[in-house]
């Protein structure tokens, strides 16, 4: 199969005090996601949207949580070994699709700074990259500010 496509999800808990980092750059916010990297719910769900497509397993095979390797990693260290895997397995990137669902902040403004820093650990153009936003009309964890996820879909293409 030439084409293949993948979905990722991820999920964090949120804690005032922590830092917010969401598409590899850090958002102004009171609360962050708690995690044992970085706790970048938006990478997390790319790199299993990704790892999905390849059939190469999910996230917590190849950076488990009991890991002391990978506690508090910046989670583009991780997506640029998601994309060596896919390179080694001879697939290219064609695009991602992707939702992150939080109340607040509102990151609109952040998107593009988001989408510039992904392109460039990934090495697809910015325009193969989305990102929206929505809440959850304050229902459940999300709508509690108790959480954050995001869901993410990739298109990958077998080259050889």
């Amino acid at each position: 199969m030439k084409y293949r496509i993948g979905y990722g999800f991820d999920v964090h808990q949120l804690e005032k005090g922590k830092p917010l980092y969401l598409g590899g750059i850090q958002i102004p916010s009171p609360h962050g996601a708690v995690g044992h990297s970085d706790a970048d719910v938006l990478i997390h769900a790319i790199c299993d949207a990704l790892l999905g497509a390849a059939c190469l397993g999910d996230i917590g095979i190849h950076f488990p949580n009991t890991s002391l390797e990978f506690k508090n990693i910046d989670s583009k260290i991780l997506l640029s070994k998601v994309v060596d895997m896919l390179t080694e397995n001879a697939y290219t990137i064609g695009n991602i699709d992707s939702t992150v669902i939080l109340e607040s902040p509102k990151i609109m403004l952040h998107i593009n700074d988001m989408r510039q820093c992904l392109s460039k650990v990934v090495g697809i153009a910015e325009d193969c990259i989305s990102i929206k936003a929505t809440t959850n009309e304050k229902m459940g964890y999300v709508g509690r500010k108790e959480g954050i996820s995001a869901h993410a879909i990739a298109l990958i293409e077998k080259t050889r």
